[in-house]
């Protein structure tokens, strides 16, 4: 069997018609989750790209691998999904974005060349990379964001569209009196991108994916990762119309939020892009050409899809569709992710698996406690491989697929690390202490902040929508210390002894005095013969 992992980057829980999104319509996605299994509370480990890929990646929460934010590069060694898939004998492609930071530091140190098998696989988090695009080519007077050679660009040039970087000027431009119209300015999200449809970003990678899997020699696991519908929020036509201000859901938010705020929260409402969200304007702009992005994402799911049908593959082909966190889109007063709300921590998860052992479970809901962590366990056990549990951190939904009521978690943990943000120095911070942990539950929402910071306490189930704050109200302490009780079971996991697993450390005990470790025998007579022959007997001349 083969895995198709497909991420799409900054997309919602709810804005798709399966979650109940009642004017976005994506049936394509739809069809797969009524062929699989749909998990309605998927967190991830981090509401940023990076850190969060990183733990889909290497199964690991930030804590373990290290990468606490964007453009930390992860250590050289690192365990990832190539590694433990390449040990079963499947290979591991990678077709879109990782966000992945090589740590050039280490490969040097360990004389790594960058350019040998192993030099990129560290680079590019494990993957062997088919195409990797982090679809950011933004530019600014230091230069490019991303330092790396765009694929996209490359395939812009070669369409025919002119200038140094396309992806800036037609991709995510549209285009006024023949001056560019920036996606990055939100007054303009409502035009269309200067591009054809089928040259934008997202028919691009389904097309790479198609070549890849063309030509693939199974068993493989292709990870397609769109860059959409993350920002720039500009859509090609025809999408770039399909909705308007009357398809914008009221923004999920209270005054009352305002009042004596958690200093983090405030500090995230009161930022540029807080603010932006705030204001009505900016979301009936922004949100139609959100919902026109993922409108196509689900075309070209249905052009994927389909093509999958016709060539087989859909019938020896795991196909797994998530995001690497959520959008505020002006919730709670706020843009961007960045924090634990619902709409920024937790993401679409649906998993379909062609064989017979998931046929009781097409088309079902599961309402269990998942982590994005999960993912790399799961498939480890779909291909065959042997647990690691010492390594991995989360854990296999196969039972979930196979229609079983495992013993499961009951709280699901993220970190977020905002160290590098303006908001830690105005805090009076140091990067150490700016740090978020939360603790979920079906029932509660806890967050920690260090740096001497009070917790934030949610009821989930009186308050789904995250609206009052207990813990400014300074109540529920039984509830805080049943969620700090479980940040410290959590903190003292076993998350950095990854070289020998559990059955090897077993199979050690006791066995040194069979290579003459002697601790505390007195005589040798008190133990076997066997074990002392070697300090017995003549001096040897």
């Amino acid at each position: 069997m083969n895995i198709l992992y497909i991420m799409f980057d900054q997309l919602r829980f709810d804005y798709l018609s399966c979650a109940g999104h009642p004017h976005l319509h994506t049936p394509h996605i739809d069809g797969l989750a009524a062929k699989g299994v749909r998990f309605t509370r998927a967190y991830v480990q981090s509401p940023t790209c990076g850190s969060s890929r990183m733990s889909s990646y290497t199964g690991r929460y930030p804590s373990s691998h290290g990468v606490q934010f964007n453009s930390y590069p992860l250590r050289v060694g690192e365990w990832t999904m190539g590694d433990h898939l390449r040990k079963t004998g499947m290979g591991c492609h990678l077709i879109g974005k990782t966000h992945m930071v090589a740590d050039a530091e280490g490969m040097q140190r360990l004389g790594l060349a960058p350019d040998s098998v192993i030099g990129v696989r560290q680079s590019e988090c494990g993957f062997d990379p088919w195409v990797r695009d982090d679809g950011l080519w933004a530019e600014g007077p230091d230069g490019f964001y991303d330092q790396k050679r765009s694929p996209y660009n490359d395939y812009l040039r070669q369409q025919g569209y002119p200038g140094g970087n396309p992806w800036n000027d037609f991709a995510n431009a549209g285009a006024e009196d023949g001056d560019i119209a920036s996606g990055w300015f939100m007054v303009n999200a409502d035009k269309p991108a200067n591009i054809a449809e089928a040259d934008s970003e997202t028919p691009w990678l389904t097309s790479r994916a198609m070549d890849f899997i063309e030509q693939a020699e199974g068993p493989w696991c292709a990870h397609l990762s769109y860059i959409k519908p993350h920002w720039p929020y500009i859509v090609p036509a025809p999408y770039h119309d399909l909705y308007g201000p009357e398809h914008v859901l009221p923004a999920v938010r209270s005054a009352a939020e305002r009042e004596d705020a958690h200093p983090v929260f405030k500090g995230m409402m009161n930022n540029r892009i807080g603010q932006a969200f705030s204001r009505d304007e900016v979301r009936q702009k922004v949100i139609p050409a959100y919902m026109g992005l993922i409108k196509q994402a689900d075309d070209q799911m249905g052009r994927l899809f389909a093509w999958l049908e016709e060539t087989g593959r859909m019938r020896d082909t795991m196909i797994v569709i998530t995001s690497d966190h959520g959008d505020y889109l002006g919730d709670h007063w706020l843009g961007e992710k960045n924090l634990f709300h619902e709409p920024s921590i937790k993401v679409p998860l649906i998993i379909y698996d062609p064989r017979s052992l998931a046929d009781a479970t097409r088309g079902t809901v599961c309402d269990e406690l998942v982590e994005a962590i999960d993912l790399l366990p799961t498939f480890l056990e779909a291909a065959g491989g042997e647990p690691a549990p010492h390594i991995l951190e989360g854990r296999s939904l196969m039972p979930f697929l196979r229609g079983e009521t495992p013993d499961w978690r009951g709280y699901a943990v993220a970190e977020f690390d905002y160290s590098t943000m303006p908001l830690c120095s105005s805090l009076g911070l140091e990067p150490r202490d700016a740090r978020l942990f939360m603790i979920a539950d079906k029932r509660w929402k806890f967050m920690h902040a260090e740096g001497g910071m009070r917790p934030m306490l949610f009821d989930l189930e009186n308050d789904p929508d995250e609206l009052v704050d207990l813990a400014a109200r300074q109540t529920h302490q039984e509830v805080i210390d049943l969620m700090y009780g479980r940040l410290l079971d959590w903190g003292l996991r076993m998350s950095q002894r990854i070289t020998l697993s559990d059955q090897q450390i077993k199979a050690r005990r006791g066995k040194s005095g069979r290579r003459g470790i002697l601790l505390g025998v007195y005589e040798a007579e008190e133990v076997e013969p066997e074990l002392t022959a070697k300090c017995r007997g003549p001096v040897p001349q």
